[in-house]
């Protein structure tokens, strides 16, 4: 059986203390973002995540190399997750 069977589903709108870490690290490697948004998407067991982050650091980089970048800042935490889904951005001005 799958472990994402076993994952209660989320009754409350605080965020996980997994998405709270994996956004403070978010922070930390990216401290020029303007939005960092980290969501549990595979009902609160800390599985899967999605994270959506606008920053000046992917300005003149190539999608790929953004999200490398993502993987890079979180590459301990990756190894416990079953998946992750990437969405980065520049602001706009």
């Amino acid at each position: 059986m799958l472990p994402l069977l076993h994952c209660a589903q989320r009754m409350f709108a605080s965020q996980t203390e997994g998405e709270l870490k994996v956004t403070q690290i978010l922070k930390e490697k990216f401290p020029r973002a303007t939005a960092i948004k980290v969501t549990d998407i595979s009902g609160g067991c800390g599985a899967m995540y999605e994270i959506q982050i606008e920053s000046e650091e992917f300005k003149e980089k190539r999608t790929v190399q953004q999200h490398q970048m993502v993987n890079q800042a979180l590459k301990e935490e990756i190894k416990g997750m079953h998946g992750l889904r990437i969405f980065t951005s520049v602001p706009k001005h």
